[in-house]
């Protein structure tokens, strides 16, 4: 019986050590899948950051742009909102009888009665 309980011992332990092997490399290839999974999350990252990135810079070249254009704007309406003065002031004063006296004078060339003329020799 000796020798049968031996056999039974170095059988189990047989088992026990062909499950360590098959256990030890199941963990190696469970550490190479995560391994792997963590270096495609990593690169996806990556690829991510990559991405916004680059949309970032983009965005920031439009806003400057958007900004340059904004002052031009600016600058336009101010120069417009003085010509629409200038039109509005010319518009009153040729409303005026002081304008209209000068247009009759200059251009239709009339004068006041009683007036006399008087022109310079050339």
């Amino acid at each position: 019986m000796k020798k049968t309980g031996r056999s039974v011992k170095r059988t189990a332990k047989k088992r026990k050590s062909g499950t360590r092997v098959q256990s030890k490399g199941l963990l190696t290839q469970d550490r190479r899948q995560n391994n792997l999974s963590m270096f495609l999350a990593v690169l996806v990252v990556v690829i991510l950051m990559v991405a916004v990135s680059v949309n970032g810079m983009s965005l920031n070249r439009r806003l400057a742009e958007n900004r340059r254009r904004a002052v031009q704007l600016k600058q336009e309406i101010h120069t417009e909102e003085q010509r629409a003065a200038d039109i509005e002031e010319y518009r009153r004063y040729t409303s005026t009888d002081a304008y209209i006296e000068e247009v009759a004078r200059e251009k239709l060339g009339l004068i006041y009665e009683g007036e006399t003329v008087f022109k310079e020799e050339k």
